[in-house]
């Protein structure tokens, strides 16, 4: 056999090996996932967000990963609802908060919160995050809580904390990150 012959049949064996491990990674569980790429201001990725929502469970579980280019310190971080992410517009077109029920910003007050209201993530001093939280206000399958909608969602990254109380962001700065939530 040609070299050039032995190299396709190797490549394609790499390709089919690697079709077959990414099915492998994606368990036949009833649930629903998406998941969506954080990108910062200059169109650079610097995170990443699966969501997953099991069938009998109540809520979504989200895994947020910031492996580079945010600041250390706390940030705000919610679901934005519109699934649009224009970098050079520093993501006004994700909309407001996902808030399909009309209530308040916040966690903690009486009038709130809004569906896509979440706790702040915390980043590290190399500039890394990983966080894990259930939110039951956001669902992945139909319905009007669905972040999987007509015109999609975003989940953005402020630049700082959210104190949970103001309306309608929380007081949390420029956006400086945002992600499209696409199934998968």
């Amino acid at each position: 056999m040609s070299r050039t012959l032995l190299s396709t049949i190797g490549l394609i064996s790499l390709i089919g090996a690697a079709a077959c491990n990414r099915a492998a990674v994606i368990p036949n569980d009833g649930a629903i996932r998406a998941k969506a790429f954080l990108l910062d201001t200059l169109g650079r990725e610097i995170g990443s967000v699966k969501l997953t929502e099991k069938p009998g469970a109540s809520g979504v579980d989200l895994e947020i990963e910031v492996s580079r280019g945010a600041t250390p310190g706390q940030h705000g971080i919610h679901f934005h609802a519109i699934g649009s992410c224009v970098p050079a517009q520093m993501f006004a077109a994700a909309g407001g908060h996902f808030n399909p029920a009309g209530k308040k910003h916040g966690l903690l007050v009486p009038d709130g919160p809004h569906a896509g209201d979440l706790e702040a993530i915390t980043v590290d001093y190399m500039g890394k995050s990983h966080f894990e939280v259930r939110t039951s206000r956001v669902t992945l399958s139909p319905g009007p809580n669905s972040l999987l909608d007509a015109d999609g969602s975003a989940i953005v990254l402020h630049a700082l904390p959210d104190d949970q109380r103001t309306d309608p962001s929380g007081a949390t700065g420029n956006r400086i990150a945002c992600g499209v939530i696409v199934k998968i």
